[in-house]
């Protein structure tokens, strides 16, 4: 017996949670879609209704019905689907106060529209001027049925009044903001066909459409009332449309109202049931699918499109189509930003001030246009024009910000490479003018070719008082340096000529050099007249020859020729004598020493 019980438990709880997993089954069933929050203000999506519509894979078209508070709207829709009371929408005092906000019947009708097959939804709004509401939730509601519709069905009894104009001013917007920019492209956005439903016995010989356009018509405002105005500008935007409108009307489908939910077509009204008939008629010529920049939409993006519409009119404190326009664009800015990104990241930082501006600007009129092709809305769209506008200004300044930080960061490579050659050529182990020159003009050169950018004129400063130092400096220390070379080699060769190589000559040469340099230079010449006389500039000269040409660098070859010399000159005072005795000698050296063989005379 325990056992038993337990197996049922269990097969409770399997049921329990299978039940709550599994998806909805029976779509034949109104679901609502939106709900209002708890302040009733703002509205929030439904889950279970967004499930319904999911599920859709053709095109969609919706056709929604607005009007007061029980002015027979749920009735209406109904009747359009060919349902009781009792199994479509709740009507009247039979609907609690959870199907507040907007509902969706689950189940579309099929129609062939242009030969494709759509789904068409019957959508049935909360009623306006109800109790306990804000303005602005009605504002809302209106909106989002304007906005996700094909057909929109303005469902008034006996009359226009001026507040049910009022309330079209969304409708109006949202046509000029989104309807039809410009001839021969793809609709961006298109808004719902208005159809006027005016539910009243008798028109006093006047035709629904004559009635419509009569209460379209500007009303005299001499006092300047602001609110006429505001009216009297729908009312001429409404004129303008034309096309998006259709006018028509219906009779009362029975005197007792309150049992129409117990009558069959048979009981009610044969004017009425005519009348339904021809609506449903014109309903199924009128409505289109749901089309967003080009695109009809199947049920998964039109739940998306849901989304963002519900984003946008949940933003503000009142609903507008400028915050729509704003939510709808976002895709588009952000690919706009995107390709500008990209164009502007395939450049070689740095660039000079001047290329990196043309590439802005031309990337900045493509990245325009392509917005201009793609974007949503036509007033308001210049919001998001300029949202681009400052959005591109922004990241055009990071671009700048990153091109000065790259030239910085060049130039002062090129700089620290100069500066260090500088201090090299400053310690030469033998001076030359010739070879500092070559460095400098390198220097300069390499620096002018090299370093691009905004930091070019700030391094072209320091660059050059760099460069006018170290050559100040080296040509101070060159003449001075140059001096003491050359008594250093004067000394080298007296002693070179005297014990190296024996060669008096060379001896004697040296001397002349040294005492020249150190003893007539000081008593005749001052060190300035030194250096600006024609004999040092012959020395100069000659040592510039001597130090560096392009074919030799004396200064880098020095210590390698003079080992080679050392080398050689051994080889020559030990190994050639003994190789080839004493003829290969310096002659003045070798007489002498030949002469101390000779045998003495008295």
């Amino acid at each position: 017996m325990e056992l038993s019980t337990w197996g049922v438990f269990i097969w409770i709880l399997i049921g329990f949670f299978a039940c709550g997993c599994s998806s909805i089954e029976d779509f034949r069933q109104a679901f609502p879609i939106v709900e209002p929050d708890s302040g009733h203000t703002k509205l929030r999506l439904s889950r279970e209704g967004l499930e319904a519509i999911e599920r859709i894979t053709t095109p969609i078209a919706a056709v929604a019905v607005i009007g007061p508070y029980r002015s027979g709207k749920s009735f209406l829709l109904n009747q359009l689907l060919s349902l009781s009371c009792y199994e479509g929408f709740g009507v009247g005092h039979m609907r609690d106060t959870k199907t507040k906000g907007i509902w969706v019947w689950g189940t579309p009708i099929k129609l062939m529209i242009d030969g494709v097959e759509t789904s068409v939804l019957y959508l049935d709004t909360e009623g306006f001027e109800s109790v306990g509401k804000s303005n602005v939730y009605d504002d809302r509601i209106f909106a989002l049925a304007a906005v996700m519709s094909s057909v929109l069905i303005y469902n008034l009894p006996e009359t226009i009044r001026e507040a049910d104009i009022s309330r079209l001013s969304f409708a109006v917007e949202l046509a000029e903001e989104f309807y039809g920019r410009v001839k021969g492209q793809d609709v961006a956005f298109e808004p719902a066909k208005l159809l006027w439903l005016i539910q009243r016995d008798f028109l006093q010989g006047k035709t629904v459409q004559e009635m419509v356009d009569e209460a379209l018509q500007r009303v005299p405002n001499a006092d300047g009332d602001r609110n006429i105005d505001q009216v009297n500008q729908i009312r001429e935007s409404l004129a303008i449309m034309g096309d998006n409108s259709t006018a028509f009307s219906l009779p009362q489908p029975h005197l007792q109202r309150t049992k129409l939910c117990d009558m069959s077509d048979g009981e009610l009204d044969p004017i009425y049931v005519k009348k339904r008939d021809q609506l449903k008629e014109l309903v199924a010529a009128i409505i289109r699918p749901k089309v967003v920049q080009g695109k009809s939409l199947n049920g998964k993006e039109f739940v998306s499109f849901l989304e963002k519409i519900l984003e946008a009119l949940n933003k503000g404190e009142i609903p507008s189509t400028g915050s729509l326009v704003e939510v709808f664009n976002k895709g588009i800015l952000e690919r706009c930003m995107k390709l500008y990104n990209e164009r502007m990241g395939e450049l070689g930082y740095p660039l000079s001030e001047h290329s990196l501006q043309q590439v802005h600007d031309e990337t900045r009129h493509e990245v325009m246009k392509v917005f201009d092709e793609q974007h949503f809305g036509h007033h308001h769209a210049k919001q998001s024009v300029d949202r681009l506008d400052e959005e591109i200004l922004k990241v055009y300044k990071n671009f700048l910000m990153a091109n000065e930080y790259q030239s910085s960061k060049l130039c002062e490579a090129l700089y620290t490479r100069c500066d260090d050659l500088m201090d090299q050529l400053q310690v030469m182990k033998l001076p030359s003018m010739a070879k500092f020159n070559a460095g400098f003009l390198q220097c300069n050169q390499s620096f002018e070719e090299e370093c691009v950018g905004p930091s070019k004129i700030s391094y072209e400063q320091r660059m050059k008082k760099m460069l006018d130092k170290s050559q100040s400096l080296f040509i101070k220390e060159y003449n001075h340096r140059l001096f003491n070379w050359l008594v250093a080699f004067a000394l080298v060769m007296v002693v070179v000529g005297r014990f190296v190589i024996k060669f008096i000559l060379l001896e004697i040469a040296a001397w002349i050099l040294f005492i020249f340099l150190e003893t007539y230079t000081r008593m005749f010449w001052s060190a300035e007249s030194l250096y600006y006389n024609p004999v040092w500039h012959f020395i100069v000269s000659t040592w510039e020859m001597l130090v560096y040409s392009p074919i030799l660098d004396l200064d880098r070859w020095a210590i390698q020729i003079g080992v080679i010399l050392a080398i050689f000159i051994l080889y020559w005072r030990c190994c050639a004598r003994r190789k080839h005795g004493s003829q290969f000698m310096l002659p003045l050296y070798n007489s002498h020493k030949g002469s101390s063989n000779r045998r003495r005379s008295d």
